[in-house]
């Protein structure tokens, strides 16, 4: 008997973010992709988010409705953006001669915990999914939403639908998780910041998180998380060119990494600093159970050394965060006697991120001659083993972020 040749067909998960399903054109165009994909021996499983700006109309609309908005019937109202993108989608393939059907998160057994607005996933039940992939249907699910432990609507917040992609990718033992948006991958700088940045071809787990976490634009530190966890391979793809993009993968120990891959920017951040703080053990640890009380995520900390018995303490929350932080530190301040406390909602960010930093010495003192070169003060310094910010004016990031961008050899040809 003759040898037959199996060859396993992929399984392929493909979020489509809000651009790439903004209108009827483009969710076409969507449709006939995922009809290609098809053609090419792969099984697959679709990914939604709302189209375009719909669901920042749907926030505007509760607005005028009412001042008063409960976050249950917030996500009630903003998971209605998603259901419409998917049952569009399931019918654009219709027309392309592909079979689908769409999924609500709660239908694709995605169990969140009860956070409004903001919730986690617990568990994934993916039962209904393969039931549909395995009748040799595309399932079409909604992004950025699942259902709590007491049955309720629930939303995953900001970049939700990447954690949903990324998280039936992870369940479903997916081969790659691809994620379609309007740029063509991740670059080594937002372009539109320089305009010489270039896309990197493979960027690691540990690289991502820090782009991520420090004003990276492209994916969402949450679904960068899972996917690491995980072990699931992201593809950043552009659905306007359908081009090959950048990889985050495992890195790989006997590959060479580049110093520097990539300078990012953040001015969505605040300082606020507590002064005259007695220093004596357990003060901090007051101030920042407050803060984490009032669900105020704290970002770099700086500590300034004792002078006279006390010292100051500055921190960087999110502009969104400042009023409730603010808040918070004034009840402590009273309570532990400290002398003022003030905010700077003018300050940004640079960071230089490369796995290759943890064996090149230099980078940081680099770093900042670049910047004092430039006359850019440095305000705050926070590291890790892969990366380096400094807080800096506001004013100065785009110029910082050029100037490192250039020193550090990342300018495209």
């Amino acid at each position: 008997m003759a040898a037959t040749n199996l060859v396993r067909m992929a399984l392929v998960v493909q979020k489509y973010g809000g651009t790439s399903v903004g209108d009827a054109d483009r969710i076409r165009a969507v449709a006939e992709h995922v009809a290609r994909t098809r053609a090419g021996g792969d099984d697959v499983v679709v990914v939604v988010s709302a189209m375009g700006k719909f669901t920042d109309d749907l926030i505007r609309l509760a607005d005028d409705v009412s001042p008063h908005r409960p976050p249950r019937e917030m996500d009630m109202l903003l998971t209605a953006g998603e259901r419409i993108s998917m049952a569009l989608v399931s019918m654009a393939l219709g027309a392309v001669g592909v079979e689908s059907a769409s999924f609500t998160g709660s239908q694709a057994g995605i169990i969140t915990d009860t956070d409004h607005t903001k919730a986690k996933i617990l568990e994934i039940r993916p039962d209904r999914i393969r039931e549909a992939l395995d009748a040799g249907l595309v399932p079409v699910v909604a992004g950025f939403q699942g259902v709590s432990t007491e049955r309720d609507i629930t939303t995953l917040g900001r970049g939700g639908s990447d954690v949903t992609a990324v998280a039936l990718a992870a369940a479903l033992k997916a081969d790659v998780c691809e994620i379609y948006t309007d740029v063509t991958g991740v670059y080594s700088a937002d372009p539109r910041v320089a305009p010489k940045a270039r896309r990197l071809a493979k960027v690691s787990f540990d690289e991502m998180m820090e782009m991520a976490a420090t004003g990276g634009r492209v994916l969402m530190l949450r679904s960068v998380e899972f996917a690491r966890r995980h072990h699931v391979p992201l593809h950043v793809r552009s659905s306007f060119t359908w081009e090959p993009g950048t990889w985050i993968v495992e890195e790989d120990p006997t590959m060479e990494e580049a110093i520097v891959s990539a300078v990012t920017d953040d001015t969505s951040e605040a300082k606020v600093t507590v002064g005259g703080v007695p220093d004596r053990p357990g003060v901090a640890a007051q101030l920042f159970r407050h803060l984490s009380d009032a669900k105020v995520n704290v970002d770099m900390i700086v500590q300034n050394t004792s002078l006279h018995g006390t010292t100051d303490i500055s921190f960087t929350v999110a502009k969104t965060d400042l009023d409730a932080a603010m808040a918070a530190c004034e009840v402590v301040r009273a309570a532990i006697g400290a002398a003022t406390l003030t905010c700077d909602d003018g300050i940004g960010r640079v960071s230089l991120v490369g796995a290759g930093m943890k064996s090149s010495p230099g980078v940081t003192a680099m770093m900042f001659e670049t910047l004092s070169a430039h006359g850019i003060n440095i305000e705050m310094i926070s590291t890790s083993s892969i990366r380096i910010s400094c807080v800096v004016r506001a004013d100065r990031v785009v110029e910082a972020v050029r100037a490192l961008h250039t020193a550090f050899g990342l300018d495209a040809a």
